[in-house]
């Protein structure tokens, strides 16, 4: 190759796909744009092959679209893509917590209620990065103890798809007080044993879009809500 490599040769694909997306979580590659192959092939200094392979999997994940002999198109998060992806994970975290319920113990509740009341201490510190760091282990709590992994790793990859890309730098602090509090209104369910209940909250209530839909507006679409306002 005629430009030195900017990756380490182990595991390339994997590397060119954590590069990839890096620089969309950085807001370097941005939704509606292309990515084009003969430059970023030479930009890396490597052969079409990992990078293809990378391609393939941004496109399994929801993040490009690979149009053959026209190029790789990011994927913009469209309002219905919000709304279908709550629908699968509110579905997939009941049926986790349903499955986890027979080998959830107290000493499984008080971490998630020491997360949740970590994720209180970070919003406080305006710490979003660590907030949403606990938001995800208190999750990861019962997606472990649910012990099926296809279910958790599909759980991962939609909430990358709808956390990840690009990651904001600001939040909606009001939405993530909501959701502290409906943390702490499904470990009450726990503690009294009430397993279905609390599938159903985590479904109908933490995930329904519905419910969740003013924050998402403010969230997703802060920019062109603003832009509305102007015009």
């Amino acid at each position: 190759m005629s430009a030195k490599s900017v990756l380490n040769l182990t595991s390339l694909k994997e590397q060119v796909y954590h590069y990839l997306r890096d620089q969309m979580q950085k807001g370097k590659i941005k939704p509606g744009s292309v990515i084009k192959m003969e430059s970023t092939c030479q930009k890396l200094g490597i052969s079409k092959t990992p990078l293809r392979d990378a391609l393939i999997q941004l496109e399994m994940e929801g993040f490009v679209t690979i149009l053959p002999r026209q190029g790789v198109y990011v994927n913009r998060l469209e309002l219905q893509d919000i709304k279908e992806y709550y629908q699968v994970i509110g579905a997939l975290e009941n049926k986790a917590l349903l499955e986890a319920s027979g080998k959830m113990g107290k000493p499984d509740i008080k971490r998630m209620e020491k997360l949740t009341l970590e994720m209180r201490s970070a919003l406080k510190r305006d710490n979003f990065d660590l907030y949403y760091k606990k938001n995800l282990k208190f999750h990861d709590v019962f997606l472990q103890l649910c012990g099926n992994k296809i279910l958790k790793k599909t759980v991962d990859m939609l909430k990358k798809r709808l956390y990840d890309f690009p990651r904001l730098k600001s939040y909606v602090k009001e939405w993530e007080e909501s959701s502290i509090e409906e943390h702490l209104y499904l470990i009450g369910f726990l503690f009294e044993g009430k397993f279905k209940e609390a599938a159903r909250y985590i479904r109908d209530v933490h995930w329904s879009f519905e419910v969740q839909e003013k924050y998402i507006k403010r969230y997703y679409f802060h920019d062109e809500e603003k832009q509305k306002i102007r015009d």
